[in-house]
């Protein structure tokens, strides 16, 4: 049974805040320094619900945030896809546990490999993946989140395509 009351479920409640916060960012660099908090505290959030293998993926999302912050490499993205693969052979149980690490694999190609809407779009595949996760392991905050970040997410990319749209038109 699901305590709506605990604290892990109060660290997925914030994470919720952050977590919109986070997909509203039009600015690369502010989207990807928000991400880095949201992840850390996704962190705790997944350990307090024991989910060892979230976090194991929210981890690996909070070092590739930072490394992305300062690097644009496809190397160092596959690097972390690979260490992902690896993390989520040796801590899954199952195969239903693998979608926090498909999604983590998912957001590290987007945030080293994309930018833009390009980025965003998959970020939505991402937040599918993490959305199935989260109904798995009981995080209410983190699947009212995810169904939040993709209507986010898709109104950003909206916004961003309309002021793309406008530049391009006014020349």
């Amino acid at each position: 049974m699901v305590d709506l009351f605990s604290v892990g479920q109060a660290l997925g409640f914030l994470s919720f805040g952050l977590g919109i916060s986070t997909f509203y960012q039009k600015n690369d660099r502010q989207l990807k320094t928000l991400m880095l908090i949201f992840n850390i505290n996704h962190l705790l959030h997944y350990l307090l619900l024991g989910s060892l293998i979230s976090a194991v993926a929210a981890l690996l999302s909070a070092l590739r945030t930072f490394a992305s912050i300062h690097t644009q490499s496809k190397l160092v993205a596959w690097l972390f896809i690979s260490f992902a693969a690896a993390l989520g052979a040796y801590f899954a149980e199952d195969v239903s546990q693998l979608w926090p690490i498909i999604g983590t694999a998912i957001g590290t190609y987007c945030m080293f490999a994309l930018s833009g809407i390009a980025m965003r779009v998959g970020f939505l595949i991402g937040a599918a993946c993490w959305l199935v996760n989260n109904i798995l392991v009981g995080s209410i905050g983190g699947m009212l989140l995810e169904a939040t970040l993709i209507a986010t997410n898709i109104t950003t990319i909206c916004r961003m395509h309309t002021e793309s749209s406008n530049k391009t038109q006014s020349y």
